[in-house]
């Protein structure tokens, strides 16, 4: 039986670049939902709360990116462990009660791409980059590490909060500074977090053979990084995997129904991403 709950949204500042819509309304389309919208809109961390006022019982879900990924825990009943574990909030699932329940399916789509590319555990780990996304990145880590992940990073307010991120998900971390971001290339798992273009100059210090990158960037796509890894026999996890993956997650929260169509949903970011 599908539940009157049949509206969903992206929102975000800016975002009229999301994929999003295109990966949950093929999904819907594949499920066979008919009935089902999922929408984008421009909001800002001002704004959110105002949103949440007007929003109706016909709601099921959001899909929350920046700047708004912490700012929506206040406006919460309740959040996941996997959500608390970094304050950050992608998914919101309305129950049928009117709770608003908070999770992020960033950090199991993270680990959900690695696996799919043959990545179950590596022995060590290194992230480039310090911002929202490498918080996650160390969570998902802290699943398939286990050993050190060092994080390249530019300054050392930022390194004090990636080793303050470790301390708090129980994982061993190191940081160096962005200078020996080269370094990075060599580690059994490489986690690109930066974006666009920051990576670019790193390209020529891709080792004869490197092992796994995954670049969390999706447009522009490859990136020089990511094409250089490829050309040099490197496995290369791109960000339209995680996108997928994460997206797979909240289509099933919202909807009720498993499993979602991850083919379908690949096909289709890959499609829009080549008609931009």
């Amino acid at each position: 039986m599908i539940c009157h709950r049949n509206r969903s949204a992206v929102l975000g500042s800016p975002i009229a670049h999301s994929l999003s819509p295109v990966l949950h309304r093929v999904a819907h389309r594949e499920l066979g939902l008919t009935g089902w919208s999922y929408d984008r809109f421009e909001v800002d961390e001002a704004e959110l709360p105002g949103f949440f006022e007007k929003l109706g019982p016909e709601w099921a879900g959001l899909s929350l990116t920046m700047p708004l990924k912490r700012a929506v825990i206040p406006l919460l009943d309740e959040i996941s462990e996997t959500a608390a574990s970094v304050d950050a909030v992608n998914t919101v699932v309305f129950g049928a009660d009117g709770r608003k329940r908070g999770d992020n399916t960033d950090i199991p789509g993270m680990v959900a791409a690695l696996r799919e590319h043959g990545i179950e555990e590596v022995e060590s780990a290194a992230i480039l980059g310090a911002g929202a996304t490498a918080s996650s990145a160390l969570a998902a880590l802290s699943r398939v590490c286990t050993g050190e992940v060092v994080a390249y990073v530019r300054s050392e307010p930022r390194a004090a909060e990636m080793r303050q991120w470790g301390r708090r998900l129980d994982v061993d971390v190191r940081t160096a500074d962005w200078s020996e971001a080269a370094e990075a290339l060599r580690a059994p798992l490489v986690i690109a977090t930066t974006p666009a273009g920051t990576t670019d100059a790193l390209a020529a210090a891709v080792p004869e053979r490197p092992a796994t990158l995954f670049d969390v960037l999706y447009e522009p796509w490859p990136t020089e990084l990511a094409a250089r890894w490829s050309m040099y026999g490197g496995a290369v996890v791109g960000g339209l995997d995680l996108l997928v993956h994460q997206a797979v997650l909240q289509v099933e929260q919202m909807t009720g129904r498993t499993p979602a169509p991850l083919e379908a949903m690949r096909r289709a970011g890959e499609a829009a991403l080549a008609a931009r």
